[in-house]
């Protein structure tokens, strides 16, 4: 059997999202499933492409909902899950028990672990580590600023690398990491190495590739911190001095030396 799950791409929380959920069905209810991974970004033509939904079991994890009948599961928690009136009547009409939504949740991976554990007594304690990082990276639960920025955390190095890699290789091969690894581990890992540390080198990715997500991990930052100094770059527009680029970012221009403009 195959699985295949569309996740949110190069997001620590979608990546999450897809390494629990696949633990959780293959335990629970496909033992033995091979699982495919396929990348989703926001964009203004058709979300869900021809031949997506192509497993034997297709699952959505941390993105919007679709109404393709091949469509087993799906997990969400933003406020925009539901583009449509009809998407929405689509999703309230389903009788599957498999599609879920809850915008109340800061990650779709604490509320996908949520579900598993309340609905189908499912709970697994290696993966309490990526739960929780989950949380803390989506919803900006960070202790201060200086957490979210120092990059001293294996979840802050991976969000890095998650986020800064291109294509969707490095992501997917941190998700089959995330399976069964720790964050420890993942982060140490040569070919992760490999790709973290011209990020980490690079003063503009490195400062600013923590912060793409946006929506409430993005407005948690504005009240946890009041100025940030990147080396050799000013932000402005967060808090009182500083913005930090966020989800639909795209680009920054240089406005002199030392300093740019979103």
């Amino acid at each position: 059997m195959r699985v295949r799950i569309l996740y949110h791409d190069h997001c620590f929380d979608g990546a999450a999202s897809a390494a629990f959920f696949s633990r959780f069905v293959e335990e629970k209810f496909y033992p033995g499933a091979e699982f495919s991974f396929t990348g989703l970004a926001h964009k203004a033509s058709q979300l869900f492409e021809p031949g997506m939904f192509d497993g034997d079991i297709n699952a959505i994890v941390d993105f919007k909902y679709s109404t393709d009948p091949h469509l087993t599961w799906w997990f969400d928690h933003h406020q925009s899950a539901l583009l449509s009136p009809e998407d929405g009547e689509h999703f309230r009409h389903d009788t599957s028990g498999h599609k879920f939504f809850d915008p109340s949740f800061r990650s779709c991976t604490m509320y996908i672990a949520t579900v598993a554990r309340e609905k189908f007594g499912y709970e697994s304690a290696d993966l309490k580590e990526l739960v929780g990082w989950a949380d803390i990276i989506d919803g900006a639960l960070y202790k201060d600023a200086q957490e979210a920025v120092d990059l001293g955390t294996p979840a802050t190095q991976l969000t890095l690398t998650i986020e800064g890699s291109k294509g969707s290789e490095t992501v997917q091969k941190i998700i089959r990491l995330m399976r069964h690894r720790t964050l420890a581990e993942i982060a140490a890992d040569p070919e992760i190495q490999a790709v973290y540390q011209p990020l980490y080198l690079n003063p503009l990715q490195r400062w600013c590739g923590v912060f793409r997500s946006g929506g409430a991990r993005h407005r948690r930052l504005q009240q946890i911190h009041s100025v940030l100094f990147v080396p050799g770059i000013a932000l402005y527009g967060l808090g009182h001095h500083v913005a930090v680029p966020y989800q639909g970012f795209s680009g920054i221009e240089p406005v002199g030396q030392g300093s740019a403009q979103i």
